[in-house]
């Protein structure tokens, strides 16, 4: 065997820390270590316990394995909120990296993603409902052990397994992309222990394999058929990506052979919305690249049917820290988080257009605050020219909204915008409606808006916030949930902001639970503040967490407006003191 130390040594050469710097792979400041990279887990779990949770899914070879180097566990996290359950459940999208240990970038991009989604969780409505109906579960660092040796400037690619007949620093190892248990051992990959794709003795002969394996069946439901042959159903939801680098291309199944696959239309589908974000080549392997067996996204939609995708980012394994700054995220980011919102319905709402530059009221914004009756203006553009399939788009055909639950949930009411230009005729149309809100209850409200093309596919839905807020002058303050049985005091207080005098009558418009308004009318003197009871009976039956809707009417000389309060059931725990013995 005839060893390149020159290139090793470059290599190495390029792996020493810059002046100044304290952490990060050494010359590479912007990408984190192993450590690095499982302390930001802990820490993104440590700040915002209710949307990370950090799960210890597996262990590397050399944990396994005694006498050796200490090793690493795998983790994985789960990114949602865990607070919020919808119909149905959630819809997941599984996110890996660094399977290949040089692919220094790689790790990067996935926790930046991740960094990005929960910092703007509660202030951007697309990642907030995205976290409230779906989960995002990454593995960013998927081959530790190796990682660690490609951090010391070896150009590693594989696990560290030097079990396997071959001992030669730094060529052993098992290719972890070739060892997965579907189509393992044919062609694309080597049999050859010193090979850079040595697939392993066994499918999924690897620890880390397993782990991923493991972990990913049980959080993606298995929807294909057993044969090659069978495609995995239209509605199949869940979606897998393993990011790799280079070449920039997005691949997808099969990457065994150069057939297609069964459901390659759909597959084509969404890899072009992802060709559309990256400016990336969109192909299967055998057309851009070359067959490679075992792969995991070959193992993911083989075995589970789900659409499944490795992206090629960047230009080199050792990317600059510029070019990954300034360039991958940029590329990858919105890539990445519209595959998060496909992942409901990978294989059909690709197919439908993108919504996108949504003003509300005129101005471009993602929230506005408006007070209970006033008209909302939405306009929001329809486009099915967002994908890198260069056939002529279809035109669009309708365009709808619906108001703090998306569409598919079941019992959600959706209302139609029209056509700002007349009809809806063309590829790219502006999309208008008028909102009332009179009647809404007080708080954040989420507005779901998703367009329709011409052979009658739906898109991903894009979203806005509305915030309702009483009037200059009142201040609603709700009691806190109550026991079945129990009566709920709420308050509103009201203060006359006027320079004469002005009456004010409250009554209740509607309601679920009895209510009542105690003062129900008031008048007050300029400047004068006063404090109306209204109290809601909540029914023994009710259940726990059971909130239902209260309308109020506010009448004066100065204003007449409705809204709506929630008054809530909950089934407290009394806890008893243990006797003494």
């Amino acid at each position: 065997m005839r060893i390149l130390p020159d290139l090793t040594a470059q290599a190495q050469m390029e792996n020493r820390p810059l002046a100044g710097q304290t952490s990060g792979i050494p010359g590479y400041p912007c990408y984190r270590t192993v450590e690095e990279t499982h302390a930001s887990l802990f820490d993104l779990a440590a700040a915002h316990p209710s949307l990370v949770r950090v799960l210890d899914i597996g262990d590397s070879w050399e944990k396994t394995t005694s006498g050796g180097a200490n090793g690493y566990d795998i983790l994985a996290a789960v990114i949602t909120n865990q607070n919020v359950t919808p119909p149905g459940g959630k819809f997941k999208f599984v996110l890996m990296s660094a399977i290949h240990a040089r692919e220094y970038a790689t790790a990067e991009l996935v926790m930046r993603f991740v960094e990005d989604l929960v910092q703007r969780y509660g202030t951007d409505p697309d990642v907030t409902w995205l976290l409230d109906y779906g989960e995002l579960h990454i593995i960013p660092q998927a081959n530790p052990d190796g990682r660690k040796q490609a951090e010391a400037g070896y150009l590693w690619r594989k696990n560290t397994n030097n079990t396997n007949g071959c001992t030669a620093f730094p060529y052993y190892g098992t290719d972890l992309n070739r060892n997965s248990s579907f189509k393992w051992r044919g062609a694309g990959s080597s049999g050859y222990a010193c090979s850079s794709t040595y697939r392993g003795p066994t499918p999924a002969s690897e620890p880390e394999t397993q782990a991923i394996q493991n972990y990913v069946a049980s959080v993606l439901p298995d929807q294909r058929g057993p044969a090659d042959t069978d495609a995995a159903p239209p509605d199949t939801t869940g979606l897998f990506i393993t990011v790799h680098s280079y070449s920039e291309l997005v691949l997808y199944p099969w990457g065994y052979t150069s057939a297609p696959a069964p459901n390659a239309a759909g597959l084509r589908r969404l890899g072009d919305k992802f060709g559309y974000y990256t400016g990336y080549q969109v192909c299967q392997p055998a057309e851009c690249l070359y067959i490679a067996d075992g792969t995991t996204d070959d193992w993911a939609y083989g075995e589970l049917g789900v659409a499944a995708y490795t992206f090629e980012i960047g230009t080199t394994f050792f990317q600059a820290c510029s070019y990954f700054e300034n360039t991958i995220l940029a590329e990858n980011l919105p890539a990445l988080f519209y595959g998060f919102k496909a992942a409901r319905r990978p294989y059909q709402t690709p197919a439908g257009p993108e919504v996108h530059t949504i003003l509300l009221n005129g101005v471009m914004t993602n929230t506005i605050t408006l007070t209970p009756g006033d008209i909302l203006r939405i306009e929001a553009t329809a486009d099915t020219t967002r994908t890198a399939n260069q056939t002529t788009p279809p035109a669009i055909a309708a365009v709808r909204y619906s108001i703090d639950a998306p569409s598919w949930i079941t019992g959600t009411q959706t209302y139609t915008m029209t056509a700002v230009d007349g009809l809806f005729d063309s590829p790219t149309e502006l999309a208008l409606a008028h909102v009332d809100t009179d009647g809404w209850t007080l708080g954040r409200h989420t507005i779901f808006i998703e367009a329709q093309n011409a052979n009658g596919d739906w898109g991903v839905p894009s979203a806005v916030f509305v915030d309702s807020v009483l009037p200059a002058g009142f201040t609603f303050t709700a009691d806190t949930p109550v026991f079945p049985g129990e009566t709920a005091h709420h308050t509103l207080a009201i203060t006359n902001q006027d320079t004469t005098s002005h009456t004010y009558t409250i009554t209740v418009v509607s309601t679920v639970w009895a209510a009542s308004v105690l003062s129900p009318t008031v008048t007050l003197a300029p400047s004068e503040t006063v404090s109306v009871p209204l109290t809601v009976v909540v029914p023994a039956t009710a259940a726990d967490g059971e909130a239902q809707p209260t309308r109020l009417g506010v009448e004066s000389e100065a204003s007449t407006f409705t809204f709506s309060i929630m008054t809530e059931a909950r089934w407290h725990r009394h806890w008893l003191p243990l006797l003494a013995r």
